[in-house]
């Protein structure tokens, strides 16, 4: 049998023990590519049938240099990361990982950035170890009685979401989503409503849609003006999403509360984003989706596709057909 060989692109997890027990009846060989090593060389060198990556960007150059190349893997849900049109051209399937129950471990970090700024858990932190003490009522914390939870996105990560509000407090759930089917809206309690209104009277808006063309920059300055000067913007879906110019502009002039974010258009390192320098914001580094359980989840279903893939089969998770 001829022997496979799979590329995990910049690799992150702490070892890759599960991909090779699920991959073991197979005569595979699993290589790590650093960030530092010239990918477009080892990628030429190594002519793998099937690469593994996550954030990073993989497109025609990389595409190009891969003659046995299969499949391409995506440790998670989005592959805005992978010129999958180019990829279906050369008939390689791009596969993503959308069951590893990422709902859980997301609608609580929305949750957790959310109470963070909510109750200024930063800058209360920081004074009280500076030797500052007291300072409240200087601070404002608006009420939450009656509050309205605006979603941009509702699907799974987001109907969970809406639970983990509701128990907050929020007795109103609003939702923008053309993919949102009335019934399930129905059986969710949740109103679907235009963007423009939703940015206008929701209390915290949270955002749980992928990255295309049509929705990136979906909260631009123009919707950004919508939004009330005590509400909190959240983001655990993609940089992509908002406009951070336009979003820290309006958290310096005391227009937005503020925000929670865990995603950033630009996530090299060191990271460059203008939303460092935005008052009342918790910035967190794209870890919304962790936890050991969904890590174990993650290696375990991409090896299955990669498994498929090598033994003739069409991928369950197969995103461009």
């Amino acid at each position: 049998m001829k022997r496979s060989r799979i590329v995990v692109l910049e690799p992150g997890y702490l070892s890759y023990d599960i991909e090779r027990s699920i991959l073991a009846d197979l005569n595979v060989e699993i290589i790590s590519v650093q960030p530092e090593e010239n990918t477009l060389k080892a990628l030429s060198e190594i002519s793998p049938d099937i690469v593994f990556l996550r954030e990073r960007e993989f497109k025609q150059s990389e595409i190009d240099v891969c003659p046995n190349l299969k499949g391409i893997i995506r440790y998670g849900v989005g592959v805005d990361n992978i010129d999958s049109n180019y990829a279906k051209e050369k008939q390689i399937y791009v596969v993503n990982v959308p069951d590893y129950g990422a709902e859980i471990e997301v609608s609580e970090h929305a949750v957790a950035l959310y109470l963070a700024v909510q109750r200024r858990l930063h800058s209360r932190d920081k004074e009280v170890r500076e030797g500052i003490w007291g300072v409240g009522q200087k601070a404002s914390i608006p009420s939450r009685d009656n509050a309205v939870l605006g979603l941009i996105g509702c699907g799974k990560i987001g109907l969970e979401a809406a639970k983990k509000f509701r128990a907050l407090g929020f007795n109103r759930v609003i939702a923008f989503d053309p993919y949102l089917s009335e019934e399930n809206a129905r059986l969710n309690v949740i109103e679907k409503v235009s963007l423009d209104e939703l940015c206008s009277i929701a209390d915290a808006i949270s955002l749980h849609t992928p990255l295309t063309d049509e929705t990136y920059h979906i909260l631009n300055e123009e919707m950004l003006s919508l939004i009330k000067p005590t509400t909190i913007l959240i983001n655990v879906s993609r940089g992509g999403l908002v406009d951070e110019v336009a979003l820290t502009k309006k958290l310096q002039e005391n227009k937005i509360f503020g925000a929670g974010i865990d995603v950033f258009e630009n996530e090299k390192k060191p990271l460059e984003s203008a939303l460092l320098s935005a008052p009342n914001t918790i910035l967190t580094d794209h870890n919304a989706w962790y936890s050991e359980r969904s890590v174990s989840a993650l290696q375990r279903n991409a090896a299955m596709s990669a498994y498929e893939i090598l033994t003739g089969k069409q991928p369950s998770s197969w995103v461009n057909p």
